[in-house]
């Protein structure tokens, strides 16, 4: 596998990761965000499990929804617990 494939698996599975986290520390369920972000709950689903190559304007769309920047959803640092 490329480093640049695995960078990309990287990046989504953060995404997913941080995605979920915030989610769950505002309450709001799968349904709720994905309503917020104007997307289907299954497909929220999947892009918390990394299953989906998310494109950045849905990227953008669940940001907005949880009133944060794309890149608060990309940062490193975060850890879950």
């Amino acid at each position: 596998m490329s480093n640049a494939r695995r960078s990309t698996e990287t990046a989504r599975l953060r995404f997913a990761r941080l995605l979920k986290t915030e989610r769950l520390s505002r309450g709001i369920s799968q349904e709720g965000l994905a309503e917020l972000a104007g997307l289907h709950r299954t497909y929220v689903g999947s892009v918390e499990r990394g299953e989906r190559n998310i494109a950045v304007d849905n990227m953008e769309a669940l940001a907005g929804a949880l009133e944060l920047d794309i890149s608060d959803l990309l940062r490193p640092e975060l850890t879950t617990s």
